[in-house]
Parts: structure tokens; C-alpha cells; sequence
């Protein structure tokens, strides 16, 4: 049954805001009181992603911080799937070529745009401060106080020496997420296994986002 809590491995949980909502507000107090590790190193650029619809298994998700080369810091959500399946993922940067008089162009990749050959991956994470979903509905979720039950699971988020969430902090964990008409801003995506079906890459200097 979707949206209903079973038992869980932490000693408390919440249930009164949305997942997505309320682990990034997390986040941003987790930050002001300095308690999250920084654990990630990105460009100084984010990217937008979208799909029509996102299967994934053994969903976990938690607060952490990307650090740019240039040392500024990043408050991230992290969504990590054990397996996902993506219809129609489309994913798209714009850069700043203005220095070479080339203006701005934009890199976009889309893939699995037939519904029998989705997109799939495994051990896949986003690192993301935006997202958007028609429909978002979650199966066997716990919400709650991250105390070592995530990293142990069958999605490990990090190594010891590279610590993604900090313990005792925001989390939630779900046998199942399904989300519909997806639209995301992420700074870093990683995967085990990325298979793009029927990919098309493209750069143009029209502005054609995925959003």
C-alpha cells in the first residue's frame, strides 16, 4: 500500500511535512548549524532534468553539501535509487561560451523516448535543489532521523572516508517511488549503470532546456 509507514530502523520519525519538502528545509537549518559534512565536489554549474515518469527501488534520501572548485558550498537533497527506470529523460546544461564571442549554447541528452525501452540504471544518486512532480507516490516509506539505518541498506550512499549525510540527522527511506511529469535542478548525478536507449545528443545555441 503506497504512502504507509512499516517497521522501521530509526527510533523516531515524522510524518508532517512532505518528503521532498521537508528534507530540503532540513537541509538549510542542518547547514546554519553547521552539522552536515561536505561530501561531494561539482562544477559551478547546475543542469535541469526531466522525464515523463521515474520508477526506482530501494529509494533513499537525504540532506547533504556539494562543494564547487571554487570552495563555495552547495546544500543538496540526495535521491538515491538501488534500480530506476526513466521514460523520456531529457537533461540539459547551458553554457556561457560569451568569452569566445559564441554566446550561450546548450548540451542536451535525451533518451528512452519509447515507453518499452526506458532508461535504466542501478546505484544511481542525485544531487539536486529543485524538483518538481506531477505525482509522487512512495510504498513502504520511513521518515525520520537518519541513525546508520540508510548506509546500511541495500543503496549505500558513501564510504566512511567521504561521509554523505550526517548521522542523527534528516532522512527517509522507501521500498518504492513512482513520480510522474518529473522536472529537477540538480548539480551532480551518479550511477553504477547508466543504459540510454534511443539517445540523442545535441548542442545548439537556441535556447531549447529541457524546461
Amino acid at each position: 500500500m503506497s504512502q504507509t509507514f512499516g517497521k522501521t530502523r530509526w527510533r523516531r520519525f515524522a510524518v508532517v511535512m512532505v518528503p521532498t519538502l521537508a528534507v530540503t528545509a532540513a537541509v538549510g537549518v542542518s547547514v546554519a548549524q553547521g552539522a552536515l559534512a561536505a561530501s561531494f565536489s561539482v562544477s559551478g554549474t547546475d543542469f535541469k532534468v526531466s522525464a515523463d515518469g521515474l520508477t526506482g527501488y530501494n529509494f533513499v534520501q537525504y540532506g547533504t553539501v556539494d562543494v564547487q572548485k571554487n570552495g563555495t558550498m552547495v546544500p543538496v537533497a540526495v535521491s538515491g535509487f538501488k534500480t530506476a527506470s526513466i521514460t523520456n529523460l531529457c537533461q540539459s546544461v547551458a553554457v556561457d561560451l560569451s568569452a569566445l564571442n559564441l554566446g550561450t549554447y546548450v548540451l542536451k541528452i535525451q533518451a528512452g523516448t519509447e515507453a518499452n525501452a526506458p532508461v535504466t540504471a542501478s546505484n544511481l544518486y542525485i544531487d539536486m535543489t529543485d524538483l518538481k512532480a506531477q505525482t509522487a507516490t512512495f510504498y513502504g516509506i520511513n521518515i525520520g532521523v537518519a541513525e546508520g539505518g540508510v548506509s546500511e541498506g541495500t543503496v549505500n550512499p558513501g564510504d566512511a572516508a567521504k561521509p554523505t549525510y550526517q548521522a542523527g540527522g534528516f532522512a527517509q527511506e522507501a521500498n518504492k517511488a513512482v513520480l510522474t511529469n518529473v522536472q529537477q535542478t540538480a548539480w551532480a548525478t551518479s550511477a553504477g549503470t547508466f543504459s540510454l536507449n534511443n539517445m540523442h545528443l545535441s548542442i545548439n545555441s537556441t535556447n531549447n532546456e529541457c524546461f
